[in-house]
């Protein structure tokens, strides 16, 4: 397998280091000159666009926060689209809009080429020890080709439908998440406000019908305590954002994702951007509950 991966920021370099202990060597790049000096030192290669990445590689993972950051790999100087992109396929696993990849998907057939979408569930530790879980929109055939690579960095992946069902149901997956994580907050930031004790409300929901991995995961958050980076509030801001565009384009409702995502917005206007995302429960207890 010859590997091209565009995109080398917390989760895309934890791939490129996991590809690289099975001798699978990727060629490499990232914008950021500070991504592609941490990847090298771990032996990773890299090279000097992402025209250089496709010409050198048959399958090409991406990474990339943004849609149109995505989109630019194609028209930019030194991008993908100064390549020979036949017989090329493009797996792409950042959380996007669905629209996104729809886009680029005829494009790349009238070159030669195809893409999947594959974003994933699961955090840096889980991409470091290939437990990711790949959620799909593919062809069988392009699925086919891909899985030996996915199996590398996946546990399982799950076959959603055609090009952009795996966006479709990420952004699915995270406007749960982020209105869990919003009610969370509100439910905490109310009872302390009636005199509860923190601690107290949290072992009630730890021994409740709404404990899950995200409630034991984030204990640590939600109560104010230092805790590790997983997923920062900036970028689920974008996927709400995302989540809404893709809500609005079918008339599906998004009333609650449309609150949770005021809510991130205000967090990053205040600062909390880069902050993890379970901190967004003592955001709720100690910004907003002072402004009310």
């Amino acid at each position: 397998m010859r590997i091209g991966l565009v995109g080398l920021g917390r989760m895309g370099g934890a791939m490129a280091a996991r590809l690289a202990s099975f001798d699978l060597h990727a060629r490499a790049w990232d914008q950021s000159a500070q991504a592609c000096a941490a990847a090298a030192g771990r032996g990773v290669a890299v090279v000097a666009n992402p025209c250089a990445v496709a010409q050198a590689s048959d399958l090409i993972i991406t990474t990339i926060t943004e849609d149109e950051g995505v989109r630019g790999l194609f028209s930019m100087p030194g991008g993908f689209g100064e390549a020979d992109l036949s017989g090329k396929l493009f797996i792409e696993m950042s959380t996007l809009r669905p629209q996104t990849v729809r886009d680029l998907a005829p494009m790349l057939e009238a070159r030669g080429a195809a893409i999947m979408d594959c974003p994933v569930l699961g955090t840096v530790p889980a991409a470091q020890g290939g437990q990711l879980f790949g959620l799909v929109g593919a062809s069988e055939a392009d699925l086919a080709r891909a899985r030996p690579l996915l199996e590398k960095l996946t546990r399982a992946c799950a076959p959603m439908g055609p090009v952009g069902a795996g966006h479709a149901m990420k952004l699915a997956f995270n406007l749960a998440m982020a209105n869990f994580i919003n009610g969370v907050g509100e439910g905490l930031a109310m009872g302390a406000a009636q005199g509860l004790d923190l601690d107290k409300m949290m072992g009630v929901f730890m021994n409740s019908p709404l404990t899950n991995l995200v409630l034991q995961n984030k204990v640590d958050n939600f109560l104010g305590k230092h805790a590790p980076l997983t997923l920062d509030i900036r970028t689920l801001r974008k996927d709400m954002q995302s989540a809404l565009a893709a809500g609005a384009s079918v008339g599906a409702p998004m009333a609650g994702t449309a609150a949770a995502l005021t809510v991130l917005s205000a967090a990053v206007a205040a600062g909390w951007g880069e902050r993890d995302i379970g901190d967004i429960a003592p955001f709720i207890r100690d910004e907003l509950t002072q402004r009310f």
